[in-house]
């Protein structure tokens, strides 16, 4: 990524972690975290990685609900980021979080079932 697009991530993953967290009156948006954003060449597009807290079905609500505000999200986006062109959103579920969670967990239940014991 070049530095201006680079740039124009960071600043979007500043500001809409603001909006989620100061605007965004709807409650199926639960506990959500922007984790990172990869902004297009021709910076026009923007996939926003979004990590929800939550069981799979509070997971998929708030996805729906972030997806329902898109054009909200993008005219504040608009407001608050002076461009020539307010890029594209999209947002996606970031499952790293969840993934590196599940590895951890399961590095800890075989380290106690039959891994070396420190005593």
């Amino acid at each position: 990524m070049s530095f201006r697009s680079e740039r124009l991530a960071e600043a979007i993953k500043k500001e809409v972690s603001e909006l989620l967290r100061d605007e965004m009156k709807d409650p199926r948006v639960g506990f959500v975290s922007i984790t990172s954003v990869k902004v297009s060449k021709d910076l026009r597009y923007a996939d926003i990685f979004a990590s929800v807290y939550g069981e799979p079905a509070a997971q998929k609500a708030s996805m729906a609900a972030l997806t329902k505000a898109q054009g909200f999200i993008r005219s504040e986006l608009g407001k608050r980021i002076r461009l020539r062109y307010t890029p594209e959103i999209t947002f996606k579920l970031d499952q790293s979080i969840g993934q590196g969670a599940r590895l951890i967990k399961l590095m800890e239940e075989v380290r106690g079932e039959g891994g070396p014991s420190n005593e």
